[in-house]
């Protein structure tokens, strides 16, 4: 029993317990997809069946990790599937369980607030884009910003953080960015926001069947 409730790994070379990063991100990733795909949803079309659904996945999910051990979280099972051919990534397994009861809390409100008492507000939107925020930096990026605020609330320094983070050192060359290179990101920053107030009565022409020359209602109504 104690060695299916635990958290993390015992890996040798490593003095605490680890987890594979590269099975976190593309469970982070997994995730992300489902809960987008549920409040988009809910957003575009009104209806937050698939967004309950949502959370209670995501909510028996993290439960799993955190009560139970994260080997046996379904989603991570699925990450793991996909990344086995990539070598591991360990990471400290403290910070990671810390990040993880956020998620937990997040779950629950979520849970608590859609779920049982069928009510949606700002306070649920808030908590979605805190979920979707979480989610797309561990996936996309490989930060962890669960593991942030570990480290801002306890003394002890995290060990074993994904891109090595954790440790002091100067960054490589390629790893600088210079002065022309953020005029470059804010001149296509300007050019977004150019086309977008130029061509936005454009675009928002429905396009015509390229043979037919019809439009999709019209297509529609035959």
């Amino acid at each position: 029993m104690s060695s299916i409730l635990k958290f993390g790994e015992d890996v040798k070379g490593y003095n605490i317990r680890v987890l594979n990063e590269r099975e976190i991100r593309a469970g982070a990733g997994l995730l992300f997809v489902l809960m987008f795909i549920a409040i988009l949803s809910a957003i575009m079309q009104g209806s937050f069946a698939l967004l309950k659904y949502a959370v209670m996945i995501f909510l028996a999910d993290m439960l799993i990790r955190v009560l139970v051990n994260p080997k046996y979280s379904p989603v991570l099972i699925l990450g793991r599937f996909f990344v086995r051919n990539q070598v591991p990534e360990y990471v400290g397994a403290v910070q990671k369980k810390f990040a993880w009861v956020i998620g937990v809390f997040l779950g629950l409100s979520m849970f608590i607030l859609i779920n049982i008492m069928n009510t949606f507000s700002v306070i649920t939107g808030l908590i979605c884009l805190i979920c979707l925020i979480f989610l797309f930096f561990e996936s996309a990026f490989g930060i962890c910003l669960g593991c942030k605020f570990y480290s801002w609330m306890y003394k002890e320094k995290a060990q074993y953080c994904p891109g090595e983070v954790c440790e002091i050192k100067d960054r490589h060359e390629i790893q600088k960015t210079n002065l022309p290179q953020w005029v470059i990101v804010i001149a296509f920053i300007a050019y977004i926001i150019s086309i977008v107030y130029l061509f936005n009565d454009n675009f928002k022409v429905p396009p015509r069947e390229l043979f037919s020359g019809k439009s999709l209602e019209e297509m529609q109504q035959e």
